[in-house]
Protein backbone atom coordinates (compact mmCIF):
# COMPACT_ATOMS: atom_id res chain seq x y z
CA UNK A 1 0.00 0.00 0.00
CA UNK A 2 1.49 3.31 -1.05
CA UNK A 3 1.54 6.34 1.20
CA UNK A 4 -0.40 8.41 -1.34
CA UNK A 5 -3.24 5.91 -1.63
CA UNK A 6 -3.22 5.36 2.12
CA UNK A 7 -3.59 9.12 2.67
CA UNK A 8 -6.44 9.20 0.22
CA UNK A 9 -8.17 6.37 2.01
CA UNK A 10 -7.60 8.00 5.39
CA UNK A 11 -9.43 11.10 4.11
CA UNK A 12 -12.55 8.98 3.59
CA UNK A 13 -12.14 8.27 -0.13
CA UNK A 14 -12.87 4.65 -1.07
CA UNK A 15 -10.63 3.62 -3.99
CA UNK A 16 -12.41 1.43 -6.52
CA UNK A 17 -10.91 0.01 -9.71
CA UNK A 18 -12.81 0.90 -12.88
CA UNK A 19 -11.97 -2.32 -14.72
CA UNK A 20 -12.40 -6.09 -14.57
CA UNK A 21 -11.39 -9.08 -16.67
CA UNK A 22 -10.97 -12.84 -16.27
CA UNK A 23 -7.20 -12.33 -16.50
CA UNK A 24 -7.22 -9.86 -13.56
CA UNK A 25 -9.04 -12.45 -11.50
CA UNK A 26 -7.09 -15.60 -12.39
CA UNK A 27 -3.63 -13.98 -12.43
CA UNK A 28 -4.00 -12.66 -8.90
CA UNK A 29 -3.77 -9.05 -10.14
CA UNK A 30 -7.03 -7.99 -8.51
CA UNK A 31 -6.00 -9.49 -5.19
CA UNK A 32 -2.65 -7.71 -5.52
CA UNK A 33 -4.34 -4.34 -6.11
CA UNK A 34 -6.46 -4.92 -3.01
CA UNK A 35 -3.43 -5.84 -0.91
CA UNK A 36 -0.95 -3.29 -2.23
CA UNK A 37 -2.89 -0.32 -3.64
CA UNK A 38 -5.79 -0.05 -1.25
CA UNK A 39 -8.45 -0.95 -3.82
CA UNK A 40 -11.70 -1.73 -1.99
CA UNK A 41 -14.17 -2.11 -4.85
CA UNK A 42 -14.63 -2.69 -8.58
CA UNK A 43 -16.89 -1.13 -11.19
CA UNK A 44 -17.71 -2.56 -14.61
CA UNK A 45 -19.65 -1.43 -17.65
CA UNK A 46 -20.36 -2.78 -21.16
CA UNK A 47 -17.20 -1.13 -22.55
CA UNK A 48 -15.02 -2.87 -19.97
CA UNK A 49 -16.49 -6.31 -20.70
CA UNK A 50 -16.33 -5.79 -24.46
CA UNK A 51 -12.62 -5.06 -24.19
CA UNK A 52 -11.99 -7.97 -21.82
CA UNK A 53 -13.78 -10.60 -23.90
CA UNK A 54 -12.34 -9.46 -27.23
CA UNK A 55 -8.73 -9.63 -26.04
CA UNK A 56 -6.79 -12.82 -25.39
CA UNK A 57 -8.06 -16.34 -24.79
CA UNK A 58 -9.09 -16.07 -21.13
CA UNK A 59 -12.72 -16.84 -21.94
CA UNK A 60 -12.16 -19.68 -24.44
CA UNK A 61 -12.99 -22.52 -22.05
CA UNK A 62 -16.29 -21.03 -20.97
CA UNK A 63 -17.15 -19.92 -24.50
CA UNK A 64 -16.46 -23.44 -25.81
CA UNK A 65 -18.87 -24.90 -23.26
CA UNK A 66 -21.49 -22.27 -24.04
CA UNK A 67 -21.10 -22.92 -27.78
CA UNK A 68 -21.58 -26.65 -27.22
CA UNK A 69 -24.84 -25.88 -25.43
CA UNK A 70 -25.93 -23.67 -28.35
CA UNK A 71 -26.92 -20.84 -26.02
CA UNK A 72 -27.94 -17.46 -27.41
CA UNK A 73 -25.33 -14.73 -27.50
CA UNK A 74 -27.31 -12.76 -24.88
CA UNK A 75 -27.24 -15.72 -22.50
CA UNK A 76 -23.53 -16.25 -23.15
CA UNK A 77 -22.77 -12.65 -22.22
CA UNK A 78 -24.81 -12.91 -19.04
CA UNK A 79 -23.06 -16.14 -18.01
CA UNK A 80 -19.61 -14.69 -18.72
CA UNK A 81 -20.07 -11.31 -17.08
CA UNK A 82 -21.87 -12.59 -14.00
CA UNK A 83 -19.16 -15.22 -13.52
CA UNK A 84 -16.49 -12.50 -13.49
CA UNK A 85 -18.50 -10.34 -11.10
CA UNK A 86 -19.18 -13.31 -8.81
CA UNK A 87 -15.49 -14.25 -8.67
CA UNK A 88 -14.42 -10.65 -8.08
CA UNK A 89 -17.04 -10.36 -5.33
CA UNK A 90 -15.56 -13.44 -3.64
CA UNK A 91 -12.07 -11.91 -3.77
CA UNK A 92 -13.45 -8.71 -2.22
CA UNK A 93 -15.58 -10.48 0.38
CA UNK A 94 -13.07 -9.95 3.23
CA UNK A 95 -13.18 -6.20 2.52
CA UNK A 96 -16.98 -6.32 2.48
CA UNK A 97 -17.03 -8.07 5.86
CA UNK A 98 -14.39 -5.80 7.39
CA UNK A 99 -16.27 -2.62 6.37
CA UNK A 100 -19.70 -3.83 7.40
CA UNK A 101 -20.86 -3.94 3.78
CA UNK A 102 -19.82 -0.41 2.85
CA UNK A 103 -16.99 -1.45 0.53
CA UNK A 104 -15.83 -4.70 -1.02
CA UNK A 105 -18.44 -4.11 -3.73
CA UNK A 106 -18.53 -5.12 -7.40
CA UNK A 107 -20.91 -3.39 -9.83
CA UNK A 108 -22.62 -4.91 -12.86
CA UNK A 109 -24.80 -2.92 -15.23
CA UNK A 110 -28.26 -3.65 -16.58
CA UNK A 111 -28.50 -4.04 -20.36
CA UNK A 112 -28.08 -0.43 -21.60
CA UNK A 113 -30.73 -1.04 -24.27
CA UNK A 114 -33.25 -0.93 -21.41
CA UNK A 115 -32.20 2.56 -20.23
CA UNK A 116 -35.57 4.08 -21.16
CA UNK A 117 -37.75 1.15 -20.01
CA UNK A 118 -38.58 1.23 -16.30
CA UNK A 119 -40.24 -2.18 -15.93
CA UNK A 120 -37.60 -3.99 -17.98
CA UNK A 121 -34.83 -2.34 -15.93
CA UNK A 122 -36.43 -3.50 -12.66
CA UNK A 123 -36.76 -7.05 -14.00
CA UNK A 124 -33.17 -7.04 -15.26
CA UNK A 125 -31.87 -5.76 -11.90
CA UNK A 126 -33.65 -8.59 -10.08
CA UNK A 127 -32.30 -11.14 -12.58
CA UNK A 128 -28.71 -9.90 -12.27
CA UNK A 129 -28.85 -9.91 -8.47
CA UNK A 130 -30.15 -13.50 -8.59
CA UNK A 131 -27.55 -14.63 -11.13
CA UNK A 132 -24.53 -13.20 -9.29
CA UNK A 133 -25.97 -14.21 -5.92
CA UNK A 134 -23.47 -12.35 -3.78
CA UNK A 135 -24.36 -9.82 -1.05
CA UNK A 136 -21.55 -7.49 -2.13
CA UNK A 137 -22.94 -6.84 -5.60
CA UNK A 138 -24.22 -3.47 -6.79
CA UNK A 139 -26.61 -3.38 -9.74
CA UNK A 140 -25.91 -0.41 -11.99
CA UNK A 141 -28.98 1.48 -13.18
CA UNK A 142 -28.65 4.60 -15.37
CA UNK A 143 -30.04 7.88 -14.04
CA UNK A 144 -32.38 8.40 -16.98
CA UNK A 145 -35.95 9.56 -16.37
CA UNK A 146 -37.08 5.96 -16.76
CA UNK A 147 -34.26 4.82 -14.50
CA UNK A 148 -35.40 6.90 -11.51
CA UNK A 149 -38.52 4.83 -10.62
CA UNK A 150 -36.51 1.68 -11.35
CA UNK A 151 -33.98 2.78 -8.72
CA UNK A 152 -36.76 3.25 -6.17
CA UNK A 153 -38.34 -0.15 -6.84
CA UNK A 154 -35.00 -1.99 -6.89
CA UNK A 155 -33.94 -0.46 -3.57
CA UNK A 156 -37.42 -1.23 -2.17
CA UNK A 157 -36.75 -4.90 -2.89
CA UNK A 158 -33.55 -4.79 -0.85
CA UNK A 159 -31.19 -4.85 -3.85
CA UNK A 160 -28.21 -2.50 -3.55
CA UNK A 161 -27.74 -0.11 -6.47
CA UNK A 162 -25.01 1.86 -8.19
CA UNK A 163 -26.76 4.71 -10.02
CA UNK A 164 -24.72 5.54 -13.12
CA UNK A 165 -24.50 8.23 -15.82
CA UNK A 166 -25.28 11.23 -13.59
CA UNK A 167 -24.17 14.52 -15.12
CA UNK A 168 -26.49 17.25 -13.84
CA UNK A 169 -27.12 18.61 -10.36
CA UNK A 170 -30.88 18.55 -10.91
CA UNK A 171 -30.83 14.89 -11.93
CA UNK A 172 -28.57 14.05 -8.99
CA UNK A 173 -31.14 15.46 -6.56
CA UNK A 174 -33.78 13.27 -8.25
CA UNK A 175 -31.48 10.27 -7.82
CA UNK A 176 -31.15 10.92 -4.09
CA UNK A 177 -34.93 11.33 -3.87
CA UNK A 178 -35.40 8.00 -5.68
CA UNK A 179 -33.03 6.31 -3.23
CA UNK A 180 -34.80 7.74 -0.18
CA UNK A 181 -38.18 6.72 -1.62
CA UNK A 182 -36.85 3.19 -2.09
CA UNK A 183 -35.60 3.07 1.49
CA UNK A 184 -38.97 4.29 2.78
CA UNK A 185 -40.74 1.53 0.86
CA UNK A 186 -38.24 -1.04 2.11
CA UNK A 187 -38.77 0.16 5.67
CA UNK A 188 -42.55 -0.11 5.29
CA UNK A 189 -42.08 -3.68 4.04
CA UNK A 190 -40.04 -4.56 7.11
CA UNK A 191 -36.68 -4.97 5.37
CA UNK A 192 -33.38 -4.46 7.21
CA UNK A 193 -32.19 -1.09 5.90
CA UNK A 194 -28.68 -1.61 7.25
CA UNK A 195 -28.07 -4.17 4.49
CA UNK A 196 -29.12 -1.89 1.62
CA UNK A 197 -26.34 0.22 0.09
CA UNK A 198 -26.05 2.60 -2.83
CA UNK A 199 -23.60 4.88 -4.58
CA UNK A 200 -24.43 7.67 -7.03
CA UNK A 201 -21.93 7.77 -9.91
CA UNK A 202 -21.41 11.40 -10.86
CA UNK A 203 -19.42 11.61 -14.10
CA UNK A 204 -16.56 14.10 -14.13
CA UNK A 205 -14.09 14.26 -17.03
CA UNK A 206 -16.70 14.13 -19.80
CA UNK A 207 -18.08 17.46 -18.57
CA UNK A 208 -14.74 19.17 -19.15
CA UNK A 209 -14.27 17.43 -22.49
CA UNK A 210 -17.54 18.83 -23.86
CA UNK A 211 -17.31 22.28 -22.29
CA UNK A 212 -13.63 22.73 -23.13
CA UNK A 213 -14.42 21.92 -26.76
CA UNK A 214 -16.96 24.74 -26.80
CA UNK A 215 -14.57 27.09 -25.00
CA UNK A 216 -11.84 26.34 -27.53
CA UNK A 217 -14.24 27.21 -30.33
CA UNK A 218 -14.73 30.63 -28.76
CA UNK A 219 -10.98 31.17 -28.46
CA UNK A 220 -11.15 34.28 -26.27
CA UNK A 221 -8.97 34.94 -23.23
CA UNK A 222 -12.02 34.54 -21.02
CA UNK A 223 -12.78 31.19 -22.62
CA UNK A 224 -9.19 29.99 -22.16
CA UNK A 225 -9.31 31.00 -18.49
CA UNK A 226 -12.45 28.90 -17.96
CA UNK A 227 -10.98 25.66 -19.35
CA UNK A 228 -10.74 22.66 -17.05
CA UNK A 229 -12.85 24.10 -14.24
CA UNK A 230 -16.44 23.09 -14.96
CA UNK A 231 -16.21 19.37 -14.19
CA UNK A 232 -14.71 19.78 -10.74
CA UNK A 233 -17.08 22.66 -9.96
CA UNK A 234 -20.04 20.50 -10.99
CA UNK A 235 -18.91 17.60 -8.80
CA UNK A 236 -18.20 19.85 -5.82
CA UNK A 237 -21.73 21.28 -6.01
CA UNK A 238 -23.03 17.71 -6.16
CA UNK A 239 -21.30 17.07 -2.86
CA UNK A 240 -22.96 20.18 -1.43
CA UNK A 241 -26.32 18.72 -2.48
CA UNK A 242 -25.37 15.39 -0.87
CA UNK A 243 -24.57 17.13 2.42
CA UNK A 244 -27.89 18.95 2.33
CA UNK A 245 -30.06 15.92 1.57
CA UNK A 246 -28.36 13.59 4.01
CA UNK A 247 -28.66 16.00 6.92
CA UNK A 248 -32.35 16.81 6.46
CA UNK A 249 -35.43 15.66 8.36
CA UNK A 250 -36.41 13.07 5.78
CA UNK A 251 -33.03 11.39 6.09
CA UNK A 252 -33.10 11.58 9.91
CA UNK A 253 -36.05 9.18 10.08
CA UNK A 254 -34.25 6.67 7.87
CA UNK A 255 -31.01 7.17 9.77
CA UNK A 256 -32.76 6.10 12.94
CA UNK A 257 -33.73 2.90 11.12
CA UNK A 258 -30.01 2.18 10.42
CA UNK A 259 -30.17 3.18 6.75
CA UNK A 260 -26.94 3.90 4.87
CA UNK A 261 -26.19 7.18 3.11
CA UNK A 262 -25.91 6.96 -0.65
CA UNK A 263 -22.27 7.87 -1.21
CA UNK A 264 -21.22 10.13 -4.08
CA UNK A 265 -18.98 8.22 -6.48
CA UNK A 266 -16.70 10.16 -8.82
CA UNK A 267 -16.75 8.33 -12.16
CA UNK A 268 -14.94 9.01 -15.43
CA UNK A 269 -11.92 10.24 -13.49
CA UNK A 270 -9.30 9.50 -16.13
CA UNK A 271 -8.01 12.80 -17.54
CA UNK A 272 -8.77 13.14 -21.26
CA UNK A 273 -6.72 16.30 -21.87
CA UNK A 274 -2.97 15.76 -21.51
CA UNK A 275 -2.57 19.41 -20.55
CA UNK A 276 -4.15 18.57 -17.19
CA UNK A 277 -2.51 16.81 -14.29
CA UNK A 278 -3.28 13.09 -14.50
CA UNK A 279 -4.59 13.05 -10.93
CA UNK A 280 -6.71 16.22 -11.19
CA UNK A 281 -10.05 14.47 -10.77
CA UNK A 282 -8.74 12.67 -7.71
CA UNK A 283 -6.85 15.46 -5.91
CA UNK A 284 -9.56 18.09 -6.44
CA UNK A 285 -12.41 15.87 -5.24
CA UNK A 286 -11.13 14.53 -1.93
CA UNK A 287 -14.00 14.54 0.55
CA UNK A 288 -15.27 12.28 3.34
CA UNK A 289 -17.58 9.37 2.51
CA UNK A 290 -16.93 9.41 -1.22
CA UNK A 291 -15.81 6.82 -3.76
CA UNK A 292 -13.36 7.48 -6.58
CA UNK A 293 -13.42 4.76 -9.23
CA UNK A 294 -10.24 4.91 -11.28
CA UNK A 295 -8.89 3.16 -14.35
CA UNK A 296 -5.56 1.55 -13.57
CA UNK A 297 -3.62 4.35 -15.31
CA UNK A 298 -5.11 6.89 -12.90
CA UNK A 299 -4.45 4.60 -9.96
CA UNK A 300 -0.80 4.37 -11.03
CA UNK A 301 -0.59 8.14 -11.50
CA UNK A 302 -1.81 8.75 -7.95
CA UNK A 303 0.70 6.21 -6.69
CA UNK A 304 3.56 7.89 -8.56
CA UNK A 305 2.65 11.55 -8.16
CA UNK A 306 1.28 11.34 -4.66
CA UNK A 307 -1.59 13.44 -3.42
CA UNK A 308 -1.77 16.42 -1.15
CA UNK A 309 -4.62 14.81 0.72
CA UNK A 310 -6.98 16.90 2.77
CA UNK A 311 -10.56 17.88 2.07
CA UNK A 312 -10.64 19.59 -1.34
CA UNK A 313 -14.41 20.01 -1.61
CA UNK A 314 -16.08 21.52 1.44
CA UNK A 315 -15.67 25.28 1.55
CA UNK A 316 -15.31 25.56 -2.24
CA UNK A 317 -18.99 25.89 -3.17
CA UNK A 318 -19.04 29.65 -3.85
CA UNK A 319 -16.05 29.34 -6.16
CA UNK A 320 -17.65 26.33 -7.87
CA UNK A 321 -20.80 28.35 -8.55
CA UNK A 322 -18.66 31.17 -9.93
CA UNK A 323 -16.80 28.76 -12.24
CA UNK A 324 -20.04 27.41 -13.72
CA UNK A 325 -21.47 30.92 -14.00
CA UNK A 326 -18.40 32.00 -15.98
CA UNK A 327 -19.10 29.28 -18.54
CA UNK A 328 -22.77 30.27 -18.80
CA UNK A 329 -21.74 33.92 -19.25
CA UNK A 330 -19.76 32.90 -22.31
CA UNK A 331 -22.95 31.51 -23.89
CA UNK A 332 -22.40 27.82 -23.10
CA UNK A 333 -25.58 26.29 -21.73
CA UNK A 334 -25.03 23.99 -18.75
CA UNK A 335 -28.44 22.37 -19.23
CA UNK A 336 -27.73 21.67 -22.89
CA UNK A 337 -24.32 20.15 -22.13
CA UNK A 338 -25.50 17.78 -19.38
CA UNK A 339 -28.50 16.66 -21.44
CA UNK A 340 -26.20 15.91 -24.38
CA UNK A 341 -23.77 14.01 -22.16
CA UNK A 342 -26.53 11.79 -20.75
CA UNK A 343 -27.81 10.96 -24.23
CA UNK A 344 -24.27 10.28 -25.46
CA UNK A 345 -23.52 8.18 -22.38
CA UNK A 346 -26.48 5.90 -22.99
CA UNK A 347 -25.64 5.67 -26.71
CA UNK A 348 -21.99 4.84 -26.01
CA UNK A 349 -22.94 1.99 -23.69
CA UNK A 350 -25.47 0.71 -26.25
CA UNK A 351 -22.75 0.77 -28.90
CA UNK A 352 -20.36 -1.10 -26.60
CA UNK A 353 -23.11 -3.62 -25.87
CA UNK A 354 -23.68 -4.12 -29.61
CA UNK A 355 -19.93 -4.59 -30.10
CA UNK A 356 -19.95 -7.07 -27.23
CA UNK A 357 -22.78 -9.01 -28.88
CA UNK A 358 -20.92 -9.13 -32.20
CA UNK A 359 -17.53 -10.15 -30.81
CA UNK A 360 -19.07 -12.78 -28.49
CA UNK A 361 -21.13 -14.21 -31.35
CA UNK A 362 -17.97 -14.49 -33.43
CA UNK A 363 -16.21 -16.32 -30.60
CA UNK A 364 -19.14 -18.71 -30.14
CA UNK A 365 -19.04 -19.53 -33.85
CA UNK A 366 -15.25 -19.98 -33.81
CA UNK A 367 -15.37 -22.36 -30.86
CA UNK A 368 -18.53 -24.26 -31.81
CA UNK A 369 -18.05 -28.05 -32.12
CA UNK A 370 -17.97 -29.33 -35.69
CA UNK A 371 -21.04 -31.23 -36.83
CA UNK A 372 -20.92 -34.92 -37.54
Amino acid sequence: MTDALKRLSDEGVAIWLDDLSRKRITSGNLAELIDEQHVVGVTTNPSIFQKAISQGDGYDTQLTELAARKVTVEEAIRMITTADVRDAADILRPTFDATGGTDGRVSIEVDPRLAHDTLATIAEAKQLAWLVDRPNTLIKIPATEAGLPAITETIARGISVNVTLIFSLERYRKVMDAYLSGLEKAKAAGLDLSKIHSVASFFVSRVDTEIDKRLDALGTDEAKAARGKAAVANARLAYEAYEEVFSGDRWAALDRAQANRQRPLWASTGVKDKAYKATMYVDDLVAPNTVNTMPEATLDAVQEAGTNGGDAVRGTYDQARADLAAVEKLGISYDEVVRLLEDEGVDKFKTSWDDLLKSTQAELERLAPSEG
